[in-house]
C-alpha cells in the first residue's frame, strides 16, 4: 500500500475514503426504505467491498513511525524472531498477546503480522455486526470504522484494538455462554485493560438496570471534578498489578495531560443519551442491549473518574469500542421512529462528524 498512497498522506486517505463512504449511504438513505429488497443487496455487496478494503488498507500499511507504538510492536517481533527474549521476559501479563508474537515471528515476516494483527482487529467486527443485524450489518459495521478511536486503535494502539474486537465477538456468542466466556479470556489475555469491561459486564448479571447506570455516570462527573486527583492516586497505587497502568496515570508524564475534557465527556455522553432515549424514553426492552449499554456505561464512568490523567484516552477506549453499537442498535432492529431510514443517515453523518473534525480538521 505505501507504494499508491505516500506515508505522510495514508491515515488522511483513510479518513477521507470512509467521509466518501458515509456520504454515499446518507444520500442513498435518503431516497430508499430500510426495509426495500434492493437495500439489502445494496448494503450486502457494498458492506462486503468496504470491509475487505478496510482489513487490507489497515493490514498492509507501511512498517513506520508514523502510527507511533507500531514500531515498538515490529522491535519486539525482530526480538522473538532472533529469539533475544521469552514472553516471560516481557513486563506486564497480556500473555496472550505476546504468544501470538512469538508464534507469528517463528512463521511469518512483520509484514505479514502486521495483516494479522489487523485481521483480528476488523474481522470480528465484521462477524459480530452479521450476527446481530443481518442484511442491515453494514451500518453497523460502518459506524464502527466511523468511530473517533477506530483507526488510531488499529494503527497504533495495535494490542487494546485487538482485544477490544474480541471483546465485541465475545458479545456476539451471548446465547453460547461458554464461547462467550472463552472470548472474553481471550480478550484479557491479550490486553489486561479489558479487566474493566469484563467486570462491568459481570455485574449486569446482578443489575441490569440502565438507569442505575446513567445515574452513575451523571454522578461521576461532579465527583471527577471534586476528587478526580484522589481517584488517579488510587488507580495509581493500585496500578491492576500492571506497570502501564502506572505510567499513564503518572504526573510524571505530561503527553496527552489535556485536563478536564468537556470535549470527550460530550462525545461520552452519546452513548448515554442514546441509551436514555431508547431504553427509558422509547421503552425498548431488549435485555441484550440493555447488557450492552450498562458495560458501556460502567466503564465510561470509570474514566471520568480519573480523565485528568495523562494517556486517559487509553482508559476511554475501554468503553468508547462499543459506542457505535450503542447508537445505532435498535434503529437497526426495531421500527422506532417515522422515515428511520432517513434519520440513520443523518446519524452516520453527525456521529462521524467528530472523528472527521478530531482527525483531520484539528490535526497537526
Amino acid at each position: 500500500m505505501e507504494t499508491l498512497v505516500p506515508l505522510q498522506y495514508y491515515s488522511l486517505t483513510y479518513f477521507n475514503i470512509v467521509l466518501v463512504i458515509i456520504l454515499i449511504l446518507f444520500f442513498y438513505s435518503q431516497g430508499t426504505q430500510l426495509e426495500s429488497k434492493n437495500t439489502k443487496i445494496f448494503l450486502g455487496g457494498f458492506g462486503f467491498v468496504i470491509a475487505v478494503f478496510v482489513l487490507f488498507y489497515m493490514g498492509l500499511r507501511p512498517i513506520s513511525g508514523v502510527f507511533i507504538d507500531m514500531t515498538m510492536y515490529a522491535h519486539t517481533f525482530e526480538m522473538f524472531q532472533n529469539g533475544d527474549t521469552n514472553v516471560t521476559d516481557l513486563p506486564g501479563s497480556d500473555r496472550g498477546f505476546y504468544l501470538f508474537v512469538q508464534f507469528c515471528a517463528s512463521v511469518m515476516t512483520a509484514k505479514m503480522f502486521f495483516f494479522w494483527c489487523a485481521a483480528i482487529y476488523v474481522v470480528p467486527l465484521f462477524i459480530a455486526s452479521v450476527k446481530w443485524f443481518k442484511k442491515y450489518w453494514f451500518y453497523a459495521f460502518v459506524m464502527l470504522i466511523a468511530s473517533f478511536s477506530f483507526w488510531g486503535y488499529g494503527v497504533n494502539g495495535i494490542r487494546n484494538g485487538m482485544a477490544t474486537s474480541i471483546f465485541i465477538l465475545a458479545l456476539s456468542f451471548y446465547e453460547r455462554r461458554i464461547i462467550m466466556i472463552l472470548l472474553v479470556l481471550l480478550s484479557v489475555s491479550i490486553h489486561k485493560g479489558m479487566a474493566l469491561p469484563t467486570l462491568g459486564l459481570a455485574l449486569t448479571f446482578v443489575n441490569n438496570n440502565t438507569k442505575n447506570y446513567i445515574k452513575l455516570w451523571l454522578a461521576a462527573i461532579p465527583v471527577s471534578l471534586i476528587l478526580g486527583n484522589m481517584f488517579i492516586s488510587l488507580f495509581t497505587v493500585l496500578g491492576f498489578d500492571d506497570d502501564r497502568v502506572g505510567v499513564y496515570l503518572s504526573e510524571t508524564v505530561v503527553e496527552d495531560a489535556g485536563g478536564f475534557r468537556w470535549d470527550f465527556i460530550i462525545y461520552s455522553g452519546v452513548g448515554v443519551l442514546s441509551a436514555w432515549y431508547y431504553i427509558i424514553k422509547k421503552q425498548y426492552q431488549d435485555q441484550f442491549y440493555m447488557r450492552l449499554v450498562n458495560v458501556y456505561i460502567f466503564a465510561n464512568a470509570f474514566w471520568i473518574l480519573i480523565i485528568r490523567a495523562s494517556f486517559s484516552n487509553r482508559f476511554a477506549y475501554l468503553s468508547w469500542f462499543l459506542l457505535g453499537i450503542i447508537v445505532i442498535y435498535p434503529l437497526l432492529k426495531v421500527r422506532l421512529l417515522p422515515k428511520q431510514h432517513q434519520k440513520i443517515g443523518v446519524i452516520l453523518v453527525v456521529y462521524f462528524m467528530f472523528t472527521y473534525f478530531l482527525n483531520v480538521i484539528l490535526s497537526p
